[in-house]
């Protein structure tokens, strides 16, 4: 501030004072503030063992066995295939974050439990319980942060995941490379689509060209919505492979075409007047990230129209999810990292796109919406 302290150097060497911290939270008014300051960095110092008590109880499929309703401790231990006092830690656990509910007792005295708030929500959103199973890798990545970070481990486990973030040539790689994650891929993108569909819509367009589009995913909830729309589809060969095998399966052959290549040298097809980029940005450092859109803007004639959907950082009310998940989350993988809307403006800008504007969407922790039309 040039005239002394920053205000924020003042409150945080005040609220380091054990002093204050006893008086805040002895004072009426201040005490709600301090106890959920207290809670709030519990929280992050036991993140991890939060985050363990959720994937016990999904690697042992326990809200799909209590979606049906409420069971006694005796029956759930017995399929969980521990004793009544281990499962009983468990539960406990589950119900302390909302995942679970006590639900009385049965008649033979034994404490019965239900879906709680966070159970229910999670068997609406299967992509998370996928991403729970998958986040075992990230966990071992993470064993040591400071040497991800310092880049010390030549060989990550996310590294080898993805293949095409580590192979020197993924246009080679086979069904076997692709298949795991693009599986993983389809089920958490699935509820993607709807948001982004109801953010934009696409009546007055012909044709959609999906870039790094998976499995079809995103097309086929938008093929089915604008019935007149014929939809296009690019990712390496394998992946398009899948995606044309899909989309014959369920009957949208007639309007669909998959395309094969590496993005960063394959050129795309031209012709449709919209393309998508969803959750595809993020996962490229820069270079190739604006190789990518330049890659797009050739391919739209001017005038076209791009969808550059993923999450963001500096989200407002979701800045963990951008920078601290994702950002270690990608280091992990090797490669991309999370940018805020005004950074992918201006990329998009220099890669020739004119207007662009972010659009509101229903879940924007989960993905924003760019919408930038050719120059």
């Amino acid at each position: 501030m040039g005239l002394g302290l920053d205000w924020r150097d003042w409150r945080n060497r005040l609220i380091a004072r054990p002093g204050f911290q006893r008086w805040a939270a002895d004072f009426p008014l201040t005490r709600p503030i301090a106890q959920r300051r207290a809670q709030a960095l519990f929280d992050i110092t036991a993140g991890f063992v939060y985050s363990q008590i959720l994937y016990a109880c999904v690697e042992l499929d326990l809200f799909d066995q209590l979606e049906a309703g409420p069971q006694a401790l005796s029956a759930l231990a017995a399929k969980m295939d521990m004793t009544e006092q281990q499962a009983d830690r468990l539960l406990r656990a589950a119900v302390a974050l909302d995942l679970i509910e006590r639900r009385g007792v049965d008649a033979a005295g034994s404490p019965r439990f239900g879906l709680g708030r966070h159970g229910a929500a999670m068997l609406g959103n299967p992509g998370i319980a996928a991403m729970v199973k998958h986040h075992r890798m990230l966990y071992r990545d993470l064993d040591d942060p400071l040497a991800l970070l310092r880049g010390e481990k030549a060989v990550t486990e996310l590294g080898r995941y993805w293949a095409y973030a580590s192979s020197v040539d993924p246009a080679q790689e086979g069904d076997a490379s692709v298949s795991e994650y693009s599986e993983l891929m389809s089920i958490s993108n699935a509820f993607v689509a709807g948001d982004l569909l109801d953010a934009y819509s696409l009546k007055t367009h012909r044709c959609l060209m999906d870039v790094g589009g998976g499995q079809g995913n995103f097309l086929l909830a938008a093929a089915e919505r604008w019935p007149h729309l014929r939809i296009r589809l690019f990712d390496l060969p394998a992946v398009a492979a899948r995606a044309e095998q899909r989309f014959d399966r369920l009957g949208f052959g007639d309007r669909a075409a998959t395309f094969g290549g590496d993005l960063m040298s394959t050129p795309l097809p031209k012709g449709a007047d919209i393309c998508s980029l969803v959750r595809v940005v993020h996962d490229h450092d820069d270079d190739q990230a604006m190789q990518i859109l330049r890659a797009v803007r050739s391919a739209l004639e001017p005038g076209g129209t791009l969808l550059l959907a993923e999450p963001m950082a500096e989200t407002p009310g979701a800045e963990p999810i951008g920078d601290a998940y994702f950002g270690l989350y990608l280091l992990a993988m090797g490669t991309g990292r999370p940018r805020p809307p005004s950074e992918l403006k201006a990329m998009l800008q220099e890669a020739g796109f004119g207007r662009v504007q972010l659009r509101r969407t229903r879940r924007p922790m989960q993905t924003r919406l760019l919408v930038a039309n050719a120059a």
